[in-house]
């Protein structure tokens, strides 16, 4: 999706952005809101996967293999395919699928999740959402397609009883006389989320709808929607608002689906607001956001219980992110994990969360 253009220069060492967070964390910020001071640092990429513009890189996943290496899976929009990398060197390992409605194959593949050894993947143009199992890529289930309209990402959550899959849905009412969207108005923007309930017994996967989602209110309402994920213990679930003739910034509804009353991140972003992930410390943590510049990425953490901001870091290279994947899992490479960004719709580059911690003062021994 497109994003304003991004001036924003590095600075040396990044400090603790404290303005403002009162008025964030109420929820009260509706409305222009002026710019806050900011200081973003700069952080060298670990890699960059090989550059293939024709693929139209969107989300990417991480998972590690039953070898130990670690799988880096990214969407493909354009060739209809899942690019698969070395998650530790940013190697291409090999593509998964092709253009079609049949069970593995895909049409305009967009969002991504892992859970377990299952992969999941919205597929835009096909109005649903794909099951596969790991390793083997092989297909499980296909559910949605009688709900979706234009579905973006997704968000898993794992329970006891299954999964809660959150998939949004960014449908829109067809194109005004300058080939823009048009957005429907705010009555019908009532299931903006789509919620499932999904149950696994070996390879039979099964999926029901549970709930429709979005508040219709001026603030609440989720006008253009993608990115999204959830907190169980902290009952949240963040959503990026992509409307930028509105606001970017990011709503708080519940797992149930209310919205909260509280947003945040607009007095921050300098363009639009992308992917989001959930980086755990204990019962503490980091949100972890994209800003979407054109010429360089900013990705801002926010306090995981405040919602206050803690910093903000760009790359030397990656700019224009879609997706996010925060990779928590250790490895040799990345021994406390690795953030996944996709750079300019060609490739993606991993962070080393150690340098990310290290450079704002975050904790690296975080206990059970």
């Amino acid at each position: 999706m497109g994003a304003r253009t991004t001036m924003v220069l590095a600075a040396a060492m990044a400090t603790v952005l404290l303005a403002g967070c009162d008025r964030q964390a109420s929820g009260t910020a509706t409305g222009a809101a002026a710019p806050a001071t900011r200081t973003v640092a700069t952080i060298a990429e670990a890699f960059l996967t090989p550059m293939t513009p024709a693929d139209n890189i969107d989300s990417p996943a991480a998972w590690q293999a039953p070898d130990g290496t670690t799988w880096l899976i990214a969407t493909a929009k354009t060739t209809d395919k899942l690019v698969v990398y070395d998650g530790s060197t940013g190697a291409h390992l090999r593509d998964v699928g092709s253009h079609g409605t049949a069970p593995g194959t895909f049409d305009r593949p967009n969002g991504i999740s892992i859970t377990g050894d299952l992969l999941w993947i919205v597929e835009r143009d096909n109005h649903r959402v794909q099951v596969f199992s790991l390793p083997d890529f092989t297909p499980l289930a296909v559910f949605g397609a009688q709900d979706l309209r234009k579905p973006y990402g997704l968000w898993v959550d794992t329970r006891s009883d299954g999964y809660a899959v959150y998939v949004t849905d960014s449908w829109d009412n067809g194109k005004d006389a300058q080939g823009n969207d048009q957005l429907p108005p705010l009555a019908e923007l009532d299931k903006r989320v789509r919620q499932y309930h999904v149950t696994r017994n070996g390879a039979d996967v099964q999926a029901k709808l549970v709930a429709s989602i979005g508040d219709t209110s001026q603030a609440g309402a989720l006008r253009v929607v993608e990115s999204i994920w959830g907190d169980p213990a902290n009952d949240r679930l963040l959503i990026a608002e992509e409307d930028e003739s509105y606001a970017s910034e990011f709503k708080v509804y519940t797992l149930e689906g209310r919205f909260t009353g509280t947003t945040f991140g607009r007095d921050v972003f300098k363009a639009q607001a992308e992917g989001v992930m959930l980086r755990t410390c204990g019962k503490d943590g980091w949100w972890i956001t994209t800003e979407q510049g054109k010429q360089r990425s900013v990705f801002h953490l926010f306090d995981r219980h405040t919602l206050a901001p803690v910093g903000a870091f760009q790359g030397n290279t990656v700019a224009n992110t879609d997706g996010i994947w925060m990779m928590q899992q250790p490895s040799p490479r990345f021994p406390q994990g690795a953030l996944y960004a996709v750079h300019d719709d060609q490739g993606v580059v991993a962070f080393d969360w150690e340098v990310i911690a290290r450079q704002f003062g975050l904790p690296l021994e975080c206990g059970a």
